[in-house]
């Protein structure tokens, strides 16, 4: 997306750069500038220096420097024109809308908004049956994994009942057809089946949201123990690419600017372990090898995250795949580090 250099200006008229950086910076006024302690490397003398009159910041600890929409892609892990969308929100400028959508295009946006609406409401559903009696087994599964309920609250971790039609029925009673639930993957359908019926049955249930918080999909872990699958994930929807969006990112992105660190675990229960433990910058792929999408998704928050494996010989091979992975793509200052667990 291009934006006018004027509709810019007008964003970096209304909103000075102090205001923006104060947030994340404590800045002293000096003469005609502010000065802190640099947000990209760590020092004991402040050598960040704002410049309202002149619209930019400058580091002389590690030579960056730019202006409010750098800084906020910088600290935050946004592309230019996200950056651009919520500075632009914050300063009261109305971006100029988009040429006019075909009708195929407004028919593929209302039936994305439709799924989102639908994994809203199947999320909500999935919450409360976990309070219910019914959810009994999940509530002992997660409190044997040492997990607050302030914890499962910020996760929104569900139940999934031990039906074939619970969530279908709870879901047409809010006016969803059987056709969207097939497409957002919480209904199996097909040609061979006669009576669709839900996807996940007897899981503890993990929303997964896209980089923007926005539910898209879930991740389910079975409590039955001859479960064919032990996790089990939603399919590929016109929301969900698994291989594009790792479990945790949106929540893991401030934290991983702040201590400029992000660590990628194997699966949706070590993150939760380790945001229990403190460590909230955790992130996971779903289910498969991490993939170059998901790489590079890592790369916009930090230089150089960490990959964490299993020590076994699984953990190992999983971790030279990832080396695969990343080596085409390693450039000056962007890398990654790897830990291998005991």
């Amino acid at each position: 997306m291009r934006f006018a250099p004027q509709i810019l200006d007008e964003i970096r008229a209304r909103l000075p750069v102090s205001a923006v950086v104060s947030r994340k910076v404590a800045l002293k006024k000096k003469g005609r500038e502010f000065v802190g302690l640099s947000p990209f490397k760590s020092e004991k003398t402040p050598s960040f220096f704002v410049n309202d009159a002149k619209g930019f910041y400058h580091c002389f600890a590690s030579g960056e420097h730019g202006d409010i929409f750098k800084f906020v892609m910088m600290t935050e892990g946004l592309t230019f024109p996200e950056a651009v969308e919520r500075l632009a929100e914050e300063a009261g400028v109305s971006l100029p809308k988009q040429t006019e959508p075909t009708v195929v295009e407004v028919e593929r946006e209302d039936e994305r908004q439709r799924i989102y609406r639908l994994l809203d409401t199947s999320c909500a559903f999935f919450r409360t049956m976990l309070k219910r009696p019914e959810g009994e087994a999940a509530r002992r599964y997660l409190d044997k994994r040492g997990l607050a309920a302030e914890t499962i609250e910020t996760f929104g971790l569900g139940f999934a009942p031990n039906s074939r039609n619970a969530l279908k029925e709870h879901l047409a009673a809010h006016g969803f057809s059987a056709k969207d639930m097939a497409r957002s993957g919480m209904l199996i359908a097909g040609e061979d089946i006669s009576v669709p019926y839900d996807r996940f049955r007897n899981r503890v249930m993990f929303p997964i949201s896209d980089i923007k918080g926005r539910i898209i999909a879930f991740g389910g872990r079975a409590l039955d123990p001859d479960a064919p699958a032990k996790y089990l994930n939603s399919p590929e929807t016109p929301l969900f690419h698994k291989g594009q969006i790792l479990f945790n990112a949106a929540r893991a992105r401030p934290a991983a600017h702040d201590k400029e660190r992000i660590v990628a675990v194997e699966g949706y229960m070590d993150v939760v372990a380790l945001a229990e433990a403190g460590f909230a910058e955790a992130v996971a792929p779903l289910g498969t090898a991490l993939t170059e999408d998901q790489v590079r998704l890592m790369w916009r928050f930090v230089p150089e995250p960490i990959l964490c494996f299993d020590g076994d010989s699984a953990g190992r091979k999983a971790a030279f795949r990832a080396i695969d992975t990343v080596l085409p793509h390693l450039k000056p200052g962007q890398s990654v580090a790897f830990a291998f667990l005991p």
